[in-house]
């Protein structure tokens, strides 16, 4: 194809720049050998989204190098500098995780904010994500930085941003920060010569201290003391969390922690898996091989940076299955709250908090035991603001969302990998004290509450022209969405972006007091729920399907549950999706 000769303008801006000659030899082969690389690379300045940055590594405007990563931190900078302008100190912490150039990235944000004249700590090693979010309110910082892509494929890297709560950016901040960003037009624009006296390196302190708090999270010590030979099989998918998990796991008492070791030490090249997400089943497939071998009860496994963790159990049959989140969400949500409950915990001022497309059955077994819960966007950033706003009012029992992301207690602020592994072997114990497997413990809950199915199903659609295409595709159906489902009603639209909830049936509307966000729900005539939105870190658009049906008996599970799959089926087909 023809490159745009805007295109190619912005291109040799980096050859005629202050850039170092291994960029520019980049530049210069994207020019002469790849014309649509070049065009993805510099059609666009990578986005400073309310997150941070995410994209593939590489030279260009649209990619992430420690150029774009120094713009995003100097803007950070002068935000910092003008909100905190009173403050005696500024601080900051940041943290890395396994993948390619995270520590180099880690070292051009401590350096640029140093030249700033910001006070930074800098963990001397990869640690997980959470551990950041701890590590913010714990050395008294204003901000925090976390190099990483999370569970995106090994050519990504990324930098989230978090504020002085622990949790991610949320409003006003996280647009404050990007008109700042927006405002650094050239790398003459960062001051890039760091002060090392300002960076202070840290690491075990940190650890230990965290480590004390998530022990404190324990309710069942008779359960795991009975049950600490139970096997577990761990693996951290080449990510930071073998760190801590082996370890947390060890203090809470569980003593046949098996790890992959094919894929316990850190590679930003993840030779082992097509894709480091543990929401993908392929991600699993050692840890299961390895599950068989030693006849293990639990698998658990991290992503990358180590706040997603992918669970498999035995079934009812004795073969091993994988849960979605949702099922883990549901099965820790009732554990946590049984063990509350029985434990005399419950005062009438707990709450937990989910996402809009997280499985309905969480919000039922809080209301089975008169325990408030909050929904809020897709996004952990928007449950860490809830903590932050009920802090001192209520208190947060735990909290999670449908992509493998679960936090137990408020003093990480963030979805937390380590707290969560430990806390379902816990469940996983206390099902085992009462007779019962992890798998039973789901089908027992299914017959009380009734059998919740769900399935995401992601459209990738790369590049400038995907981009167009699902945003044609989310005004489709905002503008003119289907009568019917699968041969069921639409009885209810909920548009975010518009905010709106309008009801088909008596054709009234509704205000929802959620932030603006590009998601539309379809709620049909037979119970069942449709979200569609496109994803804030990846090239795709998402769609969340949710079905249910009554569990006369435990009996009844797999014919109920086939029919459940045949139903999201029929809905798919039905959206041509």
């Amino acid at each position: 194809m023809e490159t745009d000769k805007q295109i190619l303008a912005r291109a040799n801006k980096w050859l005629e720049g202050n850039f170092d000659e291994e960029t520019k030899d980049q530049v210069r082969n994207l020019i002469a050998n790849d014309p649509d690389g070049l065009t993805d690379a510099f059609y666009r300045d990578l986005e400073f989204g309310t997150g941070g940055l995410r994209g593939i590594m590489g030279a260009g405007t649209n990619r992430m190098n420690k150029y774009t990563v120094g713009m995003a931190t100097q803007g950070l900078a002068n935000y910092l500098k003008k909100t905190y302008s009173r403050e005696h100190e500024l601080r900051i912490v940041i943290a890395y995780d396994s993948r390619n150039n995270s520590k180099l990235f880690a070292k051009t944000a401590a350096e640029v904010l140093s030249a700033n004249h910001i006070r930074v700590f800098l963990f001397e090693e990869l640690r997980p994500t959470p551990l950041l979010s701890f590590a913010v309110r714990e050395l008294n910082c204003q901000s925090g930085i976390v190099i990483t892509a999370s569970h995106n494929p090994k050519e990504y890297n990324g930098y989230k941003v978090y504020w002085k709560d622990g949790g991610q950016l949320v409003a006003p901040h996280d647009k404050n920060i990007i008109a700042e960003v927006l405002q650094i037009e050239s790398v003459e624009d960062v001051k890039w010569k760091g002060d090392r006296a300002l960076i202070e390196h840290v690491g075990k302190n940190i650890d230990d201290i965290y480590v004390e708090r998530v022990k404190s999270l324990a309710l069942s010590p008779d359960a795991r003391a009975s049950q600490k030979d139970m096997k577990i099989v761990y693996t951290p998918i080449h990510g930071t969390g073998i760190t801590l998990v082996p370890r947390c796991l060890a203090e809470f008492g569980f003593e046949k922690v098996s790890v992959v070791q094919e894929q316990a030490v850190p590679d930003g090249n993840f030779p082992t898996v097509i894709s480091p997400n543990p929401e993908e089943a392929t991600a699993l497939n050692l840890a299961l091989l390895q599950a068989k071998k030693l006849d293990a009860d639990l698998v658990l496994a991290t992503d990358p940076d180590a706040d997603r963790v992918g669970v498999a159990v035995k079934d009812h049959h004795g073969e091993f299955v994988l849960l979605n989140g949702n099922q883990t969400a549901s099965v820790l949500t009732y554990y946590l709250l049984s063990k509350w409950k029985e434990n005399g915990k419950l005062t009438g001022k707990e709450y937990i908090v989910k996402t809009i497309v997280t499985s309905e059955l969480l919000k039922d077994i809080a209301v089975k035991n008169d325990v408030h819960c909050y929904d809020v966007l897709t996004g952990f950033k928007y449950i860490a603001e809830t903590i932050h706003s009920h802090e001192g009012i209520k208190t947060f029992i735990g909290g999670g969302e449908e992509s493998y992301g679960y936090l137990v207690g408020d003093f990480v602020r963030d979805k937390d990998a380590v707290i969560a592994c430990c806390m379902i072997a816990e469940a996983a114990a206390w099902a085992a004290s009462r007779g019962k497997s992890f798998f039973e413990l789901l089908i027992e809950m299914y017959a009380e509450f009734g059998l919740y199915k769900e399935k995401l199903k992601s459209v990738t659609l790369k590049g400038k022209e995907g981009a167009e295409q699902i945003k044609a595709m989310m005004v489709n159906y905002r503008n003119t969405p289907p009568a019917k489902i699968a041969g069921q009603p639409i009885v209810e639209i909920r548009d975010y972006l518009l905010s709106k909830t309008i009801n088909l049936k008596n054709e009234t509307e509704k205000k929802i007091t959620l932030p603006k966000s590009d998601v539309i729900q379809f709620f049909l005539a037979d119970g069942s729920k449709i979200t569609v939105r496109p994803s804030g870190t990846e090239p795709k658009i998402k769609f969340y399907f949710g079905v249910k049906a009554l569990l006369a008996n435990k009996e009844a599970f797999d014919k109920v549950n086939e029919q459940l799959d045949q139903k999201v089926e029929q809905i798919i087909q039905s959206l041509g999706v």
